[in-house]
């Protein structure tokens, strides 16, 4: 449901009990009209809110979020909108949150996107969903192994035995571990400790040696990354080899990927590994003018919104409307792409 704030005004004194029950009554036909029909319901002087989750902040998925609302809010009254990045537990926990309503926008994993649209992994048990729709894709997001220097990682096949963060259920590089893990062969019990600390806590957990090593898909420079490698000398892990190759091979969303050397400290050669790609996701629910809003907003301040965070520096909008869009675009996106002869 796409909610909506009261504005503030002057009435000039208190109300009667008459006006509050009037008032009331429409509040509530409002809010009816809108579960019945699934419309975003324009009022004058009254701002919708958008609700885009995101993921852990220590993530750049929170930091593009931020980054979407503070545009959107800075128009907010020319848009008739208004916007909040939440915190969540990633990329499925988005979907899912998108599919009950509770938010408007979800940045997801473009792998996530695939299993969701075609109703496979995780969304088996709930079928396609034929609703989600695509607004763009942002950063690429490298599959990121990180270990102690003195576990004797140094490849992904050393993980096994181990004590290994792998991810908290429903957060995208917890999807991708598990494909990892099938493709290996492996279950939980293969590792020492199969721990499922979410992204913020990991870094710790790691430099306090609770894990040896964390998985993370991840836009590069990262937070979380930077602390772990800074705090505990930790080492980025090549992920590559027959496996992951097959992996490649055979699904579109998957990509070759190389997370730069140089970035971390104690890290300063390129290291080779595979990834996916940060798409902004919505559903027919929302209604085609507020993401044309959405979409027109970000596009038009592009050149602004890649200087929020240095993993956003190298977006194109001729890949940001292709790259990584399993599902249909949503119509407000495609009317504003064809404005703009992108598609």
């Amino acid at each position: 449901m796409v909610f909506v704030k009261e504005s503030k005004q002057r009435l000039g004194g208190p109300a009667t009990p008459q006006v509050q029950r009037r008032s009331s009554l429409v509040w509530r036909l409002a809010g009816l009209l809108w579960v019945l029909g699934g419309l975003l319901i324009a009022v004058p002087g009254l701002a919708a809110e958008l609700k885009i989750g995101t993921a852990s902040t220590a993530g750049i998925y929170y930091q593009a979020g931020r980054a979407i609302c503070y545009l959107i809010n800075r128009q907010s009254e020319q848009l008739g909108l208004s916007c909040q990045a939440l915190t969540t537990d990633g990329s499925t926990a988005n979907i899912d949150a998108i599919v009950e309503g509770e938010l408007q926008l979800g940045i997801v994993q473009s792998d996530v996107q695939y299993f969701a649209v075609n109703g496979l992994e995780g969304f088996s048990e709930a079928g396609p969903n034929q609703a989600l729709r695509t607004l763009f894709s942002l950063h690429s997001e490298p599959f990121t192994v990180v270990a102690r220097q003195d576990a004797g990682i140094r490849t992904f096949d050393d993980l096994k035995g181990r004590r290994v963060n792998i991810g908290n259920p429903g957060s995208g590089q917890r999807a991708t571990m598990d494909l990892l893990m099938a493709a290996k062969g492996w279950t939980k019990g293969d590792f020492q400790l199969a721990n499922e600390l979410s992204a913020a806590e990991q870094s710790l957990a790691l430099c306090h040696d609770r894990v040896q090593a964390m998985v993370y898909t991840v836009g590069h420079p990262n937070a979380s990354v930077s602390q772990a490698t800074g705090l505990c000398d930790a080492l980025l892990v090549e992920v590559s080899g027959p496996d992951i190759q097959s992996l490649i091979d055979k699904n579109p969303y998957y990509v070759h990927a190389t997370i730069p050397g140089g970035i971390y400290n104690n890290n300063p050669e390129p290291v080779t590994t595979f990834g996916v790609t940060a798409t902004l996701v919505s559903s027919t629910q929302v209604d085609a003018d507020t993401i044309y809003a959405v979409v027109k907003t970000v596009f038009d301040h592009l050149e602004e919104f890649k200087g929020m965070h240095p993993a956003f520096g190298s977006l194109r909008p001729e890949a940001m409307v292709h790259d990584g869009l399993s599902a249909p675009l949503h119509e407000g996106a495609v009317r504003y792409y064809q404005e703009q002869g992108l598609r």
